[in-house]
């Protein structure tokens, strides 16, 4: 979590990214959070659009953006229409002399003496972190040497630095992002025609939700792409908020009857919760030899299931079978599905993923008689509603003492009343 130093033109604190990889993100209530729609793509001009839509002052953007201490650009605003949607065009103007292309040093070295919150600095150079790694993995060259292409210039720059300051402008908490559109077909680059999305942006949107629909040309730019895989606390459903304005971002191209926009929804969330996305696997058995459900269930666990059940159920004409239930990060549905494909019977998986609600957790502590226990507590509206001891730790006391493992639970529930009263 990162938090500025300073505030600008707002009382509300400035943002913060959470992430924290695959699984549940804590948020809490009343935090101001932003909610990128990607369902047209997002390039870093489209995120200036959509923010200054939403009501970001292009003036302040601008004012903030002084803090590069750059000349040669200005920006622009102007309203257009793209397809049936009305949004917000914002335009870097680079003059000319300033078009130079830059490599990740360069860009290091403009941030580093840059004027900016300490966030957006920090928060803009990790963004260009991520470029030049993708970069330099698609043309097998080390971050530091890598040549920005496309992206490398002044533009690029100050969509990166525009958008991080516009977020923090707007006292934007934590960021979440649609599944990305990327788009179809191929487009022309530096390096001759590739496919939508290029091997950077492909790089860049890995752990990320993406589908392709629409024109054929590349929708997802590598500067967008940097954008949301970095500074986006989750994908996926929109977290429940109360919607306090929205924006419209709009790209460059304008294709015929297509709303070529990044949607923004700017609110504050309504309760605290985790959220996050699973997937789930399940399948139908009735003709596996029960004894191989062990390693099953052993192997989906060790390669990282985050639950794996078997339900028994009666199938077509009266055979009893088994349903088995797959709970699983959706970045690892391919290892599962090969786990089941190899040791089950089963010619056919259905998958599917849905948003998950849980409690905010916390891991702590309870001293007893036996020594400290791990207990779990689900925390709601900032208050502990229930608690439960680990059960590894219980199952330890209880083959080290002999004793029954149910007394153990009921020290280890007894420590935790005493300690509450």
């Amino acid at each position: 979590m990162w938090h500025a130093r300073e505030s600008h033109n707002t009382a509300r604190p400035s943002w913060s990214t959470h992430s924290k990889g695959p699984g549940a993100l804590l948020i809490s209530a009343g935090m101001r959070i932003a909610y990128f729609d990607c369902f047209s793509g997002v390039s870093g001009d489209m995120c200036l659009g959509a923010l200054v839509d939403a009501g970001l002052p292009l003036a302040d953007l601008v004012k903030g953006l002084e803090g590069l201490r750059l000349r040669g650009f200005s920006l622009r605003s102007r309203r257009v229409a793209r397809g049936a949607l009305s949004g917000t065009k914002v335009d870097v103007l680079v003059e000319k002399g300033h078009d130079r292309m830059l490599n990740w040093r360069d860009v290091h070295r403009a941030l580093t003496a840059a004027h900016l919150p300490e966030p957006v600095r920090d928060r803009s150079l990790a963004v260009f972190d991520r470029l030049a790694k993708a970069e330099g993995r698609a043309h097998r060259t080390p971050a530091t040497r890598a040549q920005l292409h496309e992206i490398g210039d002044l533009d690029s720059l100050v969509d990166v630095a525009g958008t991080v300051l516009g977020c923090h402008l707007l006292g934007v908490e934590a960021l979440y992002v649609s599944a990305i559109n990327v788009g179809t077909g191929t487009s022309k680059t530096e390096h001759g025609v590739l496919p939508a999305p290029g091997p950077a942006t492909a790089a860049l949107l890995k752990g990320l939700p993406v589908y392709a629909t629409g024109p054929r040309f590349e929708l997802t730019t590598p500067t967008g792409a940097a954008l949301m895989a970095t500074l986006s606390a989750g994908a996926g459903a929109m977290p429940a908020m109360t919607v306090m304005s929205i924006g419209y971002g709009a790209g460059e191209a304008d294709p015929p009857g297509w709303p070529n926009a990044l949607r923004v929804f700017v609110g504050e969330t309504l309760a605290p919760t985790e959220f996050d996305r699973v997937a789930v696997l399940e399948t139908n058995l009735d003709d596996m030899n029960p004894q191989g459900y062990d390693l099953l269930i052993e192997r989906l666990l060790a390669r990282g299931a985050l639950d794996v059940t078997l339900t028994p159920v009666i199938m077509k004409r009266g055979r009893p079978g088994i349903v088995l239930n797959v709970l699983t990060d959706p970045a690892k549905v391919e290892p599962m599905l090969k786990v089941l494909f190899a040791e089950t019977t089963t010619l056919g998986v259905r998958v599917q993923e849905v948003a998950r609600r849980l409690l905010a957790r916390e891991l702590t502590e309870v001293a007893t008689r036996f020594g400290p226990v791990r207990v779990k507590v689900a925390k709601a509206g900032g208050r502990s509603v229930k608690a439960r001891p680990e059960y590894q730790d219980c199952k330890r006391i209880a083959e080290q003492t002999g004793l029954p493992l149910r007394d153990v639970v009921r020290e280890v529930e007894r420590a935790l009343r005493r300690l509450r009263s």
